[in-house]
């Protein structure tokens, strides 16, 4: 198959690539930079030139392909375009930049997903597109028939989601893949990172309430082969979970970063931790435990990589 890759430097993105080639397929990735180009040339994929916010350029790629895999989301400020930092910057109040910053990126990942969608219009060509299981709703296992959950600490990425079954109800094969809070692997720049940052800056590990609130994680190799299942033989409509671990207590992730950075391990009231976390407090007391049995059973897909707590320990996690 030809396929475009959105996001096909980044941390999954550069995995999905290199599962992509030694399956056999042409992979043509869209690179921001001279820089992100010629990573992709190096990895044997073609270059198409663009961001998810030049919808000329997805339109492009997608109606080159048979299929487009699309895992690019805006992880920084600095991902966006000048005039979308300016909006969120000069928008409104100082204090409202960040909601501004997040709205826009919402946006332009359901306007890219629409995008690409329609250039793939028809059954014969897939569309896969990553989201977050934060969406469901916490508390409770979560399973591929669940829709997302307005309310759920990830609940807006739930628009995007929805944009995928309504691409899938007008003819094209679009599917969902849902990943836990962390993909974890050699590079990675997520959740444990910043939970190993706060935790060497503050002199502590901390977890809140009693920590039992539960994480799903996966390997991002792992994820890269299910996104490759799911464009070869995906249904339309269909959600997956990428996760290999469906609940592991965030006390036992905070114990691992206290005891690797010598540190105590600490429980921290909820204010306490909004205070600590920012951004990340919502995240860090959700309860977001996931099964993938039935994406295994339709997939065939079994997770082989270490599992988070081995990879703790094996990965440059805690090099300074």
């Amino acid at each position: 198959m030809r396929v475009f890759v959105t996001g096909a430097t980044g941390f999954i993105g550069s995995a999905v690539v290199q599962e992509l080639i030694k399956a056999g397929h042409q992979v043509t990735g869209l690179a921001r930079s001279d820089a992100a180009a010629k990573s992709l040339l190096g990895a044997g994929a073609k270059v198409q030139r663009g961001s998810i916010e030049d919808l000329d350029s997805l339109r492009r790629g997608a109606a080159a392909a048979d299929g487009v895999i699309h895992t690019a989301f805006f992880h920084a400020f600095s991902h966006a375009s000048f005039s979308t930092r300016l909006r969120a910057i000069f928008g409104g109040s100082p204090g409202g930049i960040f909601g501004r910053f997040m709205k826009a990126n919402l946006d332009t990942d359901r306007r890219a997903i629409e995008t690409l969608g329609t250039a793939l219009a028809g059954p014969h060509r897939a569309l896969v597109a990553i989201f977050a299981t934060m969406a469901l709703t916490p508390g409770r296992l979560g399973t591929e028939e669940d829709a997302p959950d307005p309310d759920a600490v990830g609940g807006a990425r739930g628009l995007s989601e929805n944009v995928i079954m309504k691409l899938a109800a007008q003819g094209v094969r679009a599917s969902a893949v849902r990943l836990p809070p962390t993909v974890h692997g050699e590079g990675d720049h997520g959740f444990i990172p910043q939970l190993i940052k706060i935790a060497r800056k503050k002199g502590f590990s901390a977890y809140v309430g009693d920590g039992r609130n539960r994480w799903g994680a996966v390997h991002r190799l792992d994820v890269a082969h299910l996104l490759r299942l799911a464009l070869e033989k995906g249904s339309a409509g269909a959600r997956y979970h990428g996760v290999a671990e469906q609940g592991i207590q965030f006390r036992d992730i905070a114990g691992v970063i206290g005891r690797h950075l010598n540190v105590p391990v600490v429980a921290k009231s909820p204010k306490e931790a909004a205070a600590l976390f920012s951004w990340l407090a919502p995240f860090a007391s959700a309860d977001n435990p996931v099964s993938s049995q039935r994406t295994q059973e339709q997939l065939a897909w079994q997770p082989k990589q270490p599992e988070l707590m081995t990879d703790l320990e094996q990965a440059n996690y805690f090099k300074s």
